[in-house]
């Protein structure tokens, strides 16, 4: 017989799995859910450093690495923000996504404590959604420059951006200036053999026939 784990048996262990991580946490889960072989819980966001101790130290669970974790923004909600952990269990197999909300104003408690290589994770969130993170030891951009003005991963933030920089070669340095977007060209998107109204090269070659 086979001993690879069939979608049915991996959803079956993971929904065990997410009962007994909401049972056992005191409240610091309150929800789970298992789709396309993949288990996700939500945790209070206030008690975020306490649910990811868990996870990493129980023995049922162990889930010593952070894979990642992310930002997601749903602009039509009061809690706009997502911040999402990505765990791995070497011992176990597992995987596991944990979910807190926040808003704009709230921050996170930092998980540094919990795995030090959230660090620049949660730089990261920070740069790109302006998520806050309570407890953090350098909480400043990381990918964007010192001078950048807004957050690029919110849906409501502009392709175009705020400013743009440029290198001045008078004043031998680096200017940053608002955004001037230059008139686009008109185009009719027709295919010239269809729309156009002047001769393409070689057409008079064909009238003169």
């Amino acid at each position: 017989m086979s001993d690879v784990a069939t979608p049915a048996t991996l959803d079956s262990t993971l929904e065990a799995l997410g009962q007994a991580i909401v049972a056992n946490s005191a409240g610091a889960f309150v929800a789970h859910s298992v789709a396309f072989g993949e288990l996700t819980v939500t945790a209070q966001m206030p008690r975020i450093v306490e649910a990811l101790t868990q996870l990493r130290d129980h023995p049922d669970c162990r889930f010593q690495q952070l894979i990642d974790l992310c930002g997601v923004d749903y602009p039509e909600r009061g809690q706009r923000f997502e911040v999402v952990y990505h765990l791995l269990s070497m011992v176990k197999n597992h995987r596991i996504r944990v979910r807190v909300a926040t808003d704009e104003d709230t921050p996170v408690p930092s998980i540094t404590s919990v795995y030090p290589v959230a660090d620049w994770f949660e730089r990261e969130a920070f740069d790109m959604y302006g998520i806050f993170f309570e407890g953090h030891p350098d909480l400043r951009r990381i990918l964007t420059d010192y001078g950048f003005h807004g957050h690029p991963l919110r849906k409501d933030f502009p392709m175009t951006g705020y400013v743009e920089v440029r290198y001045d070669d008078e004043l031998k340095r680096v200017v940053y200036e608002p955004v001037k977007i230059a008139e686009f060209r008109n185009f009719d998107f027709l295919s010239p053999w269809e729309g156009a109204q002047y001769a393409l090269p070689g057409d008079e070659k064909a009238e003169s026939k």
